[in-house]
């Protein structure tokens, strides 16, 4: 198991901690977006990765 938390998927992969830096990196890749992007997404319909996905694809 590695150490580096760059590489780590989300601990609860149906909720985003937009406090932990790692897991910002893996839902921005996975959702092509940046930081900002995700926290607008967020903000608007909470930290569920299924209503921030269906928020950005809108």
């Amino acid at each position: 198991m590695s150490d580096n938390k760059a590489l780590r998927a989300p601990q609860d992969s149906s909720r985003i901690a937009m406090g932990e830096d790692y897991e910002v990196a893996y839902w921005t890749d996975k959702f092509g977006v940046g930081r900002d992007r995700l926290q607008e997404a967020v903000d608007a319909v909470g930290n569920g990765a299924d209503a921030v996905e269906a928020y950005l694809k809108r």
